[in-house]
């Protein structure tokens, strides 16, 4: 394989690249599409411009490929001043919410950005979504890219070196690696932010894909989508998917007088952290495509596309409305860092932060 294809064939039609090719391990000012394919079949399409899932193509019931992930067709269309997206970000350094930006370590009280409802989100408005990452490896099947993050940034304290590592399996299972260095204690929760469709149609809601979340409790927010730093029961609310069931049916009229947000975009607090046992599954009963997740995780952050409004043009001019995707984000739950009863999230100088998901495609029965 190449070090950089300069084309990337999906359904949409063809990815353009930004920039000449480059070598591994090597720094670029240009963002590149790598191509990761498996004996099976299955591709995956991965930029170095937020460390950003741009395409997964798997065989429906029919056999046909279909390309599950929303995204654009070209690496311009992810940068900033384009869209403002997360489409297949690696997230960092934090991902999801910390509550207005503000958090305590050994007694100083960081301020950082506040770019969501008063929140700091996703690492802020600069986040590592945003930030070109260093190409450190890469083979037919798998690509290990780099970040270095310096202190201070976007408040965060510590330089960082960061890794996330994709590698696509003949299962049809697509594993991805995080881990992080530092050099002063700071907070590290890294999360990948793809939304998926696997009727491979996205320009359909995903509100009749039938969802499984192996989540007794969930953590609740209130109206700026902040948790309350208590853990409830899924039982006999809406948030209840551990009997599988479609996204829309519990989608109601009160959902957001109840659970607030225009739909899902919580937390769920998993039964398991063993990634040997199934944390989600997703299927599209149009296609037959299933995913399962599998990670180390303690949570997932299920979020049902409810800001996606018409206003972004994605892959082969189709329009992203609202509910047409559903992202499943592995992580450590919203606000840990001033939440000191979940699992913690700091990260000292001499440790390494790891995490591990895995994503398996099949065909439903």
């Amino acid at each position: 394989m190449k070090s950089a294809i300069p084309c990337f064939m999906a359904l949409s039609g063809c990815i353009l690249l930004v920039g000449a090719c480059t070598q591994s391990g090597q720094q670029t000012d240009t963002a590149e599409i790598y191509t990761l394919k498996n004996s099976s079949g299955m591709e995956v399409g991965v930029t170095n411009f937020g460390g950003r899932i741009t395409s997964i193509l798997v065989p429906d019931r029919n056999g046909d490929m279909q390309d599950v992930v929303l995204g654009f067709d070209t690496v311009a269309n992810y940068y900033p001043e384009n869209c403002d997206n997360n489409f297949g970000a690696a997230i960092g350094r934090y991902g999801n919410r910390i509550d207005k930006g503000r958090m305590v370590i050994d007694g100083d009280t960081i301020q950082l950005p506040q770019n969501n409802f008063g929140h700091c989100l996703h690492g802020g408005p600069t986040g590592w979504h945003y930030q070109l990452f260093t190409v450190d490896a890469v083979t037919d099947s798998s690509i290990v890219l780099s970040l270095d993050s310096p202190d201070g940034d976007n408040g965060f304290p510590g330089n960082v070196h960061a890794t996330v590592s994709y590698t696509l399996r003949p299962d049809n299972s697509l594993a991805i690696a995080y881990s992080a260095n530092t050099d002063k204690k700071t907070v590290i929760n890294m999360t990948n932010h793809s939304y998926f469709n696997l009727s491979g149609k996205p320009e359909t809601p995903i509100t009749d894909h039938i969802l499984y979340i192996n989540a007794d409790g969930y953590t609740p927010i209130d109206s700026t989508f902040m948790t309350y730093g208590v853990i409830s029961p899924v039982a006999g609310t809406p948030m209840d998917f551990t009997t599988p069931h479609a996204i829309g049916d519990s989608i109601a009229a009160d959902f957001e007088q109840l659970h607030n947000g225009d739909g899902y975009d919580h937390n769920y607090v998993l039964n398991t952290t063993d990634i040997s046992q199934t944390a989600a599954r997703l299927t599209s009963p149009e296609s037959g495509i299933t995913l399962e997740v599998y990670t180390d995780e303690p949570g997932i952050q299920v979020y049902s596309g409810n800001f996606l409004d018409g206003t972004v043009t994605g892959k082969g001019g189709i329009v992203y409305n609202k509910r047409t995707a559903i992202c499943l984000e592995t992580q450590h739950y919203p606000n840990t860092p001033n939440t000191p009863q979940w699992p913690p999230v700091i990260l000292e100088p001499g440790q390494t932060y790891k995490s591990n998901t895995i994503w398996k495609f099949s065909v439903a029965e």
